[in-house]
């Protein structure tokens, strides 16, 4: 997907995962080519905080399919 879009298309990804960690997910040469493409012309939007979801969730508040 990233390969395919790359220098043709705009994409956005969100992820708890900094990028150095992406070997974590898939082979070291793929994901280096694949943070490579990645950041190459990239707007890196970095957020900081506490989780709201995490919050919820530890406090027994999950997620309400019905609200």
């Amino acid at each position: 997907l990233v390969d395919a879009a790359y220098e043709k298309r705009s994409v956005a990804i969100s992820s708890n995962l900094h990028p150095s960690g992406f070997d974590e997910l898939m082979p070291k040469t793929l994901a280096t080519a694949t943070v490579d493409r990645l950041l190459h012309h990239a707007h890196v939007c970095q957020t900081s905080g506490d989780s709201v979801r995490l919050t919820q969730a530890l406090a027994g508040r999950g997620v309400n399919p019905l609200a």
